[in-house]
């Protein structure tokens, strides 16, 4: 049986659950889900999926680092790349061909996943310290999204998620 890294990178815990559903999914495969910052040997899998959100318009540095380090091993493998943010929850923004942040990170980085994918994110205010609700809070504002603090919004399509999963054919 194969051997499959899910690695993530989030920021409050969204992005992890996106792995755990596409690993649910697996079939064929042994799949180890670990955050980005853990000592990780990649090697030893046959593919590698990256998971990794946006926070005020940024990937964590991290994710930049890894891939760097990585990116020779990465381009061997089987490999694939999403992306979550609540940018993505707009229609012109939620591919990996319009989305700004994703096509930014694929300049910075000079690598091309072989399967690649956008999803819309949480917004999660009752969680969120006083700063994060109320940065979060204006930029939903300006960009025509939920601004009550009260709430949680989900925007994921959980069936893209699947779509994406079924594609990877773990």
């Amino acid at each position: 049986m194969q051997r499959t890294l899910i690695i993530y990178s989030s920021v409050d815990g969204h992005t992890k659950t996106i792995c755990e559903k596409i690993a649910n999914q697996a079939k064929n495969s042994e799949v180890d889900i670990l955050p980005l910052d853990a000592d990780i040997n990649i090697d030893q899998y046959e593919k590698i999926v990256i998971g990794a959100s946006i926070r005020y318009g940024k990937y964590r540095k991290g994710l930049y680092n890894f891939i760097e380090k990585n990116i020779e091993t990465l381009e061997l493998k089987e490999n694939a790349f999403f992306s979550v943010s609540a940018v993505a929850r707009k229609p012109e923004k939620s591919k990996p061909e319009n989305n700004p942040y994703f096509i930014k990170f694929l300049k910075q980085t000079n690598w091309i996943p072989k399967k690649m994918a956008v999803f819309a994110g949480r917004i999660d205010y009752p969680k969120y310290k006083f700063f994060d609700k109320y940065a979060i809070k204006f930029i939903m504002l300006i960009t025509s999204g939920p601004i009550d603090t009260s709430k949680s919004y989900e925007f994921t399509d959980w069936n893209d998620v699947d779509t994406f999963s079924k594609n990877l054919n773990l």
